[in-house]
């Protein structure tokens, strides 16, 4: 998710929730344990950065040597059933994971491009994985040594390469679709079985779509956010827009910048209530908002302000936020539904554990300490064309003016001297 072709510190810390399990990316290192039993595992820590590195990763697909990466994790996924858990990493790798009965590595495979989403569908049978040229291939659970298949890919990417487009993407829960949303502001609805059959277009977007969410319990709804600073939601199947939100007018009295910027970089969803939790990109607040399905909008509930930036988010069914922050002394922090707030928790056994475990490993966070946004490189540049023309001409006329009169001036003065050498005769 980097801009340009420079490296860069990849997307960021990330937080990950399933059942019981908890499972946190810093840098090149992933942190995994079981926060809500008592007495449950000891944490699990896997490092990118010590996996032995294999000449098949150290090609392009041209055949070409590739650039080395910086080993940091890019994206990471558990199984709906929390039995399985994969990462990518900026040096391509897809590392595949089995969680129970305790953690352990299935496979190491290498993949074409620098990866940024990925999803295992809920057969648990494949991962999916969109990367940045806009490419989505699929890698085989059932046979973990397996080479990917390609499954489809943005047209409008392919022949704009360089602009390195965001790629996020979704499944409907029966595995039907497979949705994918990218920089040129288009989401794209295609058939699981057949990839290359487009259902619909969600268009409406002016901007990169940042973030997309099938709503689990209202599986015919999506949820989207783009960096036009608005979220959305569609009916995806028919490609129709139900709702939308400028979230200028929720979030503007959080921040003194006149030209901030709401990217939303994380959606999570708590089916229970249907609540829907937001993080803005740079900003220290978490939006909370209703879903009321039968009048297809989002309500606005209330915000979680916080001291330190937020790394990401997620929710438990119960309708409490995880939050992973960049405070070195308290990295997690945990909010419960209370009478129809929510609020900061500090007794909680599985926050205090997992509290502990991040602390230990604080290194791998510090260089995400005081990053810049790695969405601004993702705008398109704008140029007024009219105005570049209407100077350009200014400026061959104003040459052409200077040119006549330099001929004039030697005109003039060759004129001189012809009168001059007749006077003297």
């Amino acid at each position: 998710m980097e801009g340009g072709w420079g490296r860069s510190p990849g997307p960021g810390p990330a937080l990950a929730l399933r059942g019981t399990l908890m499972a946190v990316g810093g840098g090149s290192r992933l942190m995994a344990a079981k926060r809500g039993e008592p007495g449950g595992d000891a944490l699990f820590v896997y490092d990118c950065a010590n996996v032995e590195k294999k000449a098949l990763g150290n090609k392009g697909q041209d055949g070409q040597p590739a650039d080395k990466g910086s080993d940091n994790i890019l994206a990471f996924a558990f199984s709906p059933s929390g039995d399985y858990f994969v990462l990518t990493d900026d040096n391509k790798r897809l590392i595949l994971f089995r969680t129970k009965p305790s953690w352990e590595c299935v496979s190491i495979r290498s993949v074409n491009r620098r990866s940024t989403s990925l999803i295992i569908t809920a057969a648990e049978d494949k991962i999916l994985v969109a990367d940045k040229s806009g490419d989505v291939y699929s890698y085989s659970i059932t046979e973990p040594q397996a080479e990917g298949k390609f499954e489809l890919g943005h047209l409008s990417m392919l022949l704009d390469i360089l602009k390195l487009p965001l790629f996020q993407q979704a499944l409907s829960p029966d595995d039907r679709y497979i949705l994918t949303a990218d920089r040129d502001e288009k989401i794209r609805v295609s058939l699981t079985k057949a990839p290359y059959n487009i259902e619909s277009y969600c268009l409406g977007h002016e901007e990169f779509v940042s973030k997309i969410l099938v709503v689990p319990n209202h599986p015919d709804l999506l949820l989207s956010a783009s960096g036009d600073c608005t979220l959305r939601l569609w009916k995806y199947e028919s490609g129709d827009e139900v709702y939308c939100c400028q979230l200028s007018s929720i979030c503007e009295p959080d921040t003194t910048k006149m030209d901030q910027k709401y990217i939303v970089s994380r959606i999570a969803y708590c089916c229970q209530e249907s609540f829907v939790a937001i993080l803005c990109d740079c900003i220290p607040t978490v939006y909370i908002f209703q879903l009321d399905a039968v009048a297809q909008q989002l309500v606005y509930r209330e915000k979680i302000s916080l001291k330190h930036k937020c790394w990401d988010i997620a929710c438990e069914e119960s309708g409490e936020i995880w939050i992973l922050q960049e405070d070195s002394e308290a990295p997690l922090q945990l909010y419960r539904p209370c009478d129809g707030h929510w609020k900061s928790v500090t007794d909680d056994e599985g926050l205090q554990r997992m509290s502990k475990y991040l602390l230990d490993n604080w290194t791998a966070f510090e260089g995400f300490v005081g990053a810049e946004s790695h969405y601004s490189s993702l705008y398109k540049a704008s140029f007024d064309n009219m105005a570049v023309y209407l100077q350009r001409k200014e400026e061959r006329i104003q040459k052409q003016k200077k040119k006549r009169q330099n001929l004039q001036h030697d005109a003039d003065g060759q004129g001189k001297k012809v009168k001059t050498d007749e006077s003297s005769l």
